[in-house]
């Protein structure tokens, strides 16, 4: 159905040991089979260790290193979930930097699970409304975010969803954002309807 909508999209996913593996794999063949291009960035070469749940799942190979990623080769940004992983990237300041990039260019962000810690941490969530794990409620509210228990929640080019059963309803919504492009920040919206 959406075959070919992303065909000159390029999409970073941002990820490392821990991630929740389902939370990478599944939207980037949801992204690949609508024509993207997909790069998987790390702060580490070669591979990194998935999990599934709680037992380790598979190797997953990394196209391109954190450090020399430029958040203006992409269009838009994937972050899977997965305590470790999220937990990981939040306390490198170049993840953290690579994802408020583009957060405050405007380019869609899609975040499931436990990947909206990075946007609390990149300080990018005041006047947003998302969701997550249940966990990181408290941490969204206090970073300006509005949290809701939602299948998925799409907020100016924000998409996110709570957990691995989110999965198709939050690829749908992925693809559709993605196909866009940028979107105005909630201020710069504000602005073009008050003029």
């Amino acid at each position: 159905m959406n075959q070919g909508i992303l065909a000159d999209k390029d999409v970073a996913i941002l990820a490392t040991d821990g991630v929740e593996e389902s939370e990478l794999l599944e939207p980037k063949k949801a992204l690949d089979e609508a024509g993207a291009t997909t790069h998987i960035i790390a702060p580490k070469r070669d591979h990194f260790q998935g999990w599934s749940h709680e037992d380790k799942g598979q190797q997953i190979r990394v196209d391109a290193l954190l450090d020399s990623a430029k958040p203006d080769s992409y269009d838009a940004l994937l972050l899977p979930g997965g305590v470790l992983n999220a937990d990981q990237l939040r306390e490198n300041p170049d993840a953290v930097n690579f994802v408020r990039s583009f957060m405050e260019s405007g380019k869609p962000v899609a975040a499931i699970c436990h990947g909206p810690w990075l946007l609390v941490e990149a300080d990018v969530l005041g006047g947003r409304t998302l969701t997550s794990w249940p966990s990181l409620q408290t941490d969204i509210r206090n970073a300006g975010g509005t949290w809701l228990n939602e299948q998925v929640v799409v907020d100016h080019g924000l998409i996110t969803s709570r957990k691995p059963e989110d999965i198709p309803a939050f690829n749908l919504k992925m693809v559709k954002e993605f196909a866009e492009g940028r979107h105005l920040s909630p201020e710069e919206a504000v602005g073009e309807h008050s003029v």
